[in-house]
């Protein structure tokens, strides 16, 4: 069971691997799509601040995934297998598609559609965590969008007399403080997602790790409360080594094909997003870079004039935000179904 337990341990690190991987367009797309950094600079600038949250940030969000949607007692090694195959599916299907989705709600509907085929529904730890997660579905794009609105009506206010060439010089090196913020940003609530399905793993199965030595001593958690810093670091690198080999697939949904964007445009994106993820995160809330960044950019969109959106392209997408719960636990389920027999 030991080695089971670190072979799941290993696997969540490459779905931290993979959700950097696909989210990589949160904190690059408009950075690259206004042609301030070229790609590969643009993936090492995010993925050097992706890491760089590690020092600073909080770990609530981890604290509420270990802990706050599924009741402790029906966690085990088979159920975080599970949950992760259906993060890590739903993950890449939409990542082939080049459909920007929320890693965030895929693991956490992994999670719970794995808890639900062990246990039934009472497996679900219904309160708090589940009403903030389901809301900001709806209110994390909502709120970035009406910030990078807000931020993108005074800005143009304040520089109407200026020409697009002298804007474009004042936003272009801004654009990489903000594009700085919305990394690091993402990897303080993203990184954490994963580091709290690692805890619950090895909360779950502390009984194979108790009186062990040497490297294996570090895998002995006897509860949720605290987070182990080589869990954080580990957490942190994969997200980050993700990030650096981009999901070009999605960042060119997001930086051209939801509306066309000028630096004065991905700075207020980008900053409304990092304004919304960070809030979320100090609240210990599990949002969706994704679905806020997306927001922002409609917003930002939105300020020229409404049928600058394509609202084609912000539909599919939405529907993926619909369906990533309710898809991710439907192939944990049956994933965990197909594990018993081996139970």
């Amino acid at each position: 069971m030991i080695a089971f337990v670190l072979a799941i341990v290993f696997i969540a690190f490459c779905f931290d691997f993979i959700n950097g991987f696909h989210d990589s367009a949160n904190s690059i797309a408009t950075i690259v799509g206004t042609r301030v950094l070229s790609p590969v600079a643009a993936v090492v600038w995010a993925a050097t601040f992706n890491f760089a949250a590690a020092f600073f940030g909080s770990t609530a969000v981890a604290k509420a995934v270990s802990s706050g949607f599924v009741v402790q007692t029906y966690v085990d090694p088979w159920v975080i297998f599970a949950a992760l195959i259906g993060a890590i599916f739903w993950n890449l299907f939409t990542w082939w598609y080049g459909i920007p989705s929320s890693s965030s709600h895929a693991l956490i509907g992994g999670f719970a559609g794995a808890a639900v085929a062990k246990g039934g529904f009472q497996a679900l730890l219904w309160g708090r965590k589940w009403i903030e997660t389901l809301s900001a579905i709806a209110l994390s794009p909502l709120f970035g969008m009406i910030v990078a609105f807000l931020l993108m009506v005074i800005v143009l206010n304040l520089f109407q007399k200026a020409t697009p060439n002298r804007v474009d010089k004042v936003f272009r090196p801004g654009q990489l403080i903000s594009s700085a913020m919305m990394s690091f940003a993402h990897g303080s609530n993203d990184a954490q997602k994963t580091m709290g399905i690692i805890v619950g793993l090895l909360v779950a199965s502390k009984q194979h790790f108790v009186g062990q030595t040497g490297l294996l001593s570090y895998f002995y958690l006897e509860d949720a409360s605290r987070i182990p810093y080589w869990v954080e670091i580990c957490a942190y690198s994969a997200i980050s080594l993700g990030t650096l080999f981009g999901g070009w697939r999605i960042i060119h949904t997001m930086g051209s094909r939801i509306t066309r964007l000028r630096p004065v445009g991905g700075f207020c994106a980008e900053s409304a997003g990092a304004i919304t993820i960070l809030t979320a995160s100090n609240f210990g809330i599990p949002v969706s870079t994704t679905h806020t960044i997306t927001g922002a950019i409609v917003g930002v969109g939105a300020t020229t004039r409404l049928n600058a959106v394509r609202w084609g392209i912000a539909g599919r997408i939405v529907w993926a935000w619909i369906l990533t719960i309710p898809a991710a636990a439907t192939v944990a389920a049956v994933a965990y179904a197909l594990m018993l027999p081996f139970i």
